[in-house]
């Protein structure tokens, strides 16, 4: 029997083969998004198993073992890390056409040489031969000696507006790592004017900037003082997460007041609107005038387990789609305001609600320099890609997408891009060989080393 993951695997016919061997399987990456520790990159973490590798800090997997039925000792608890790693492998060996089922397949083929798939039956052969192996090269298996032997070019993390950057800073002057680490501005603290957290966020921000607060223009010349010292350290991308995008146009004094009754009273629903509408135009100036692209993720409810929220914390799994709402119309006056003004920066939308594909698809058509982001989160899956691919380019313009990320914190995940590729050029050879595109290898090519490393590569430089 062949092995799972073997050269054609997600590869339809002997024109995606093609495809993918000639132009896009040894492409570098440029992972423009993810969620990497910096510091596990300054001090080149060392890891001593595949629970670790795997498990610490990945709510994919979370969430499944969850829906599985696991037990959270097993998850997030104390469990021992061996026990940990059985239980995911009694889970995994049973996800079926679950993306995370691929994906540690390739991981395991890739960094490991393992073929056969992880499942209850081989889990204590595939836990002793792992362990082994990370005991016997621990620099192989290293926080940096995993991105090396991705061919990582690039990689972009996501970074809070009163982060100091330090491991950035040391990472950038350690000349013996070729990998370009860059931080990502998200500002997300600052817009979310609703939340308890908000005003000792302020606080934390006036300390850090050095600038006391009082006023809104205070907090702009803070959140100012920021995106420079992002700008000085490399950074070229700021992303913004919201559950939906709002857009209600108010002038600074009525918001100066908005964000001064903030300090001892609740808000409505409008002066919310009015608050984040004004800070995002205002850091969407200041991206154009710094040459960072501006990511925008909605269509996503946070930790809607509160019992969960409060013994583990945010980012802990327990997040949903929104679901149905009106995009076209708060997005479109935000696109156009910031296209007025002519302070539009590069803009990558990533809506988590796939119903969204065609409305996003046909709204980056009506502005220059917008496009549609990579099959976000719950659709960066064989079906869902398959579906932003194809509304893609009925609807938009297929070269000029900025392909794939990990969206990740883990080492590993970085077979989720080959996963893509291989995605991308099962799509098109299939236009090919269906008569719908000519069989011109060298055009379709050149569109495969565009999405997977020209484009993503392009908003660096």
């Amino acid at each position: 029997m062949a092995p799972f993951i073997n050269d054609r695997f997600l590869l339809d016919s002997g024109t995606a083969f093609t495809l993918f061997e000639k132009y896009a399987k040894d492409l570098p990456i440029v992972d423009y998004h993810c969620h990497i520790n910096p510091k596990d990159i300054a001090e080149n973490r060392h890891f001593t198993d595949l629970a670790e590798l795997w498990l610490s800090g990945d709510h994919y997997k979370w969430r499944l073992m969850r829906a599985a039925g696991i037990a959270e000792e097993y998850i997030t608890g104390d469990a021992p890390s061996r026990d940990k790693f059985l239980c995911w492998a009694k889970t995994i060996g049973r996800a079926v056409a679950s993306p995370l089922y691929h994906w540690n397949c390739l991981e395991l083929k890739r960094y490991f040489g393992i073929d056969e798939p992880l499942s209850e039956r081989n889990a204590e052969e595939i836990w002793d031969k792992t362990c082994a192996m990370i005991k016997d090269d621990p620099d192989k298996y290293s926080a940096r000696g995993l991105i090396g032997s991705s061919g990582v070019e690039v990689i972009c993390t996501t970074d809070d507006p009163c982060d100091d950057l330090r491991w950035h800073r040391m990472i950038k002057e350690d000349p013996s790592f070729k990998t370009t680490v860059l931080p990502s501005f998200r500002p997300d603290p600052i817009l979310d004017i609703e939340k308890d957290s908000y005003l000792s966020y302020i606080s934390r921000l006036s300390e850090v900037s050095g600038i006391k607060i009082e006023s809104l223009n205070d907090l702009i010349s803070s959140l100012d003082q920021r995106i420079a010292y992002f700008r000085d350290l490399g950074c070229r991308i700021a992303d913004h997460g919201m559950e939906k995008i709002l857009f209600e146009k108010a002038d600074e004094e009525e918001v100066a007041n908005i964000f001064k009754k903030r300090k001892s009273s609740t808000l409505t629903s409008s002066e919310e609107a009015k608050y984040k509408t004004f800070i995002l135009l205002h850091c969407a100036k200041r991206y154009h005038e710094s040459g960072f692209a501006m990511q925008l993720h909605f269509g996503c409810i946070r930790d809607v387990n509160e019992k969960m929220r409060s013994s583990l914390g945010p980012n802990c799994g327990c997040d949903s789609i929104a679901g149905s709402t009106d995009l076209v119309t708060p997005l479109s006056g935000l696109l156009s305001e910031l296209t007025e003004q002519d302070t539009l920066p590069k803009t990558i939308l990533y809506s988590l609600d796939p119903n969204n594909n065609a409305v996003i698809d046909t709204l980056c058509g009506c502005f220059r320099n917008v496009v549609h982001g990579a099959a976000w989160w719950f659709n960066d899956n064989l079906n869902g890609m398959k579906d932003h691919l194809k509304s893609l380019s009925c609807q938009g313009y297929l070269p000029a997408f900025t392909g794939m990320l990990t969206d990740s914190r883990s080492f590993l995940s970085y077979t989720r891009h080959e996963y893509f590729r291989r995605i991308l050029c099962s799509f098109i050879g299939e236009q090919i060989d269906k008569g719908l595109f000519p069989n011109d290898e060298e055009i379709p090519g050149s569109v495969i080393k565009d999405i997977c490393y020209n484009n993503p590569s392009a908003l660096f430089k």
